[in-house]
């Protein structure tokens, strides 16, 4: 009979696929060659004896990847011949994590535990307890304050079928959620403010020139928080993860920025160049030499047609260049709404 209690989930390697467990693990089974009368020993009904004094089942955790083991490891022995014994481990199992909602993600990680030495005519695997009544004792005993939160706990028993023989598995399921709360002020929230930030410094009044110099700043550092990303995340992927999509989302967007204020910035400078040529073109007509007649009394007609021109040229105003940058701002701010909204809607469906 084995009996399973969870006390702490102490790390999780992302980018390794494995999960570092400590738990209890308690075994009963029964030595008809190991019975006494209490009697005739004093009503000594139970004795502590070392882990090899008498035979025991020997433990074999299938997704096993490291262990470590208590050197403290006694049998308890009834007068009745009952073995029970309590086997503290850490141990490290390899566990398909599927990182696509990081971090707002749960994990189920499988524990199997089997004896291929024995087979199932020799040795029989049973659990002691239903798994609700093991979610209730692990919860009870298991240390809250870490990433990782114990949320449920299952039990699939079924036998393994080899070259020697049938063997006897015990699976347990476990199930844990993370807590997402040091991710969001470590990479969501300041990823939101800087594009906060870009988007306040596009619709702002500086000149195109300052806006750019400021938008380049930001992208170096949402650069620098992809790069604490890529760390923490596995290599390889079967789907990118959300929170990649949502920073390099991010990132094209301010990338999308910065063109849209080279855009603009050509324009202007192509208008300046022209008002250049304009007044180049107007001052000539001002220096044109005239005969005594005309300057004693301008023509009308060419004063007319100068402040005509006067009237109509104005580049800080050109309709053409306002209308262009609010489109390109709407549009930017509009793609933006957008695709925060399918980001939102992946990670809490």
């Amino acid at each position: 009979m084995m009996d399973f209690m969870l006390i702490a989930i102490l790390s999780v390697a992302e980018k390794l696929q494995t999960v570092t467990f400590y738990f209890v693990l308690s075994l009963e089974w029964t030595n008809t060659f190991a019975t006494w009368d209490p009697q005739d020993f004093c009503n000594i009904s139970k004795i502590v004896l070392p882990m090899d004094s008498f035979w025991s089942p020997p433990i074999f955790i299938l997704e096993r990847v490291n262990e470590w083991k208590s050197n403290l490891e006694y049998i308890v022995v009834t007068h009745n011949g009952t073995f029970n014994t309590s086997l503290p481990f850490q141990v490290t199992l390899t566990c398909s994590l599927m990182i696509l909602k990081f971090p707002f993600d749960t994990q189920t990680c499988n524990m199997s535990i089997t004896s291929f030495p024995y087979p199932a005519t020799d040795l029989s695997m049973k659990v002691k307890r239903t798994p609700a009544e093991m979610m209730a004792n692990s919860q009870s005993l298991f240390l809250p304050d870490g990433e990782w939160r114990f949320t449920n706990l299952s039990v699939s028993e079924y036998m393994e079928e080899m070259d020697d023989g049938e063997f006897p598995v015990i699976t347990y399921m476990i199930s844990m959620e993370r807590r997402p709360t040091l991710y969001i002020l470590n990479l969501i929230l300041p990823t939101c403010a800087l594009y906060l930030l870009d988007m306040a410094v596009l619709f702002g009044p500086s000149s195109l020139e300052e806006k750019i110099s400021f938008q380049i700043s930001i992208i170096l550092g949402s650069s620098m928080l992809a790069v604490i990303l890529n760390n923490m995340l596995p290599t390889s992927s079967n789907e990118p993860p959300v929170i990649v999509v949502f920073f390099l989302g991010t990132f094209l967007l301010m990338i999308m920025a910065v063109l849209d204020t080279f855009f603009l910035l050509h324009h202007q400078h192509k208008s300046l160049r022209l008002d250049k040529a304009f007044r180049t073109v107007q001052k000539g007509m001002h220096t044109e030499p005239m005969t005594s007649q005309a300057m004693k009394a301008p023509a009308k007609s060419t004063q007319e047609k100068v402040q005509q021109t006067k009237r109509c040229w104005k580049p800080e105003q050109d309709p053409v260049l306002i209308v262009l940058e609010k489109v390109l701002l709407c549009s930017h701010f509009f793609l933006s709404l957008f695709f925060f909204t399918v980001i939102f809607i992946k990670w809490s469906s």
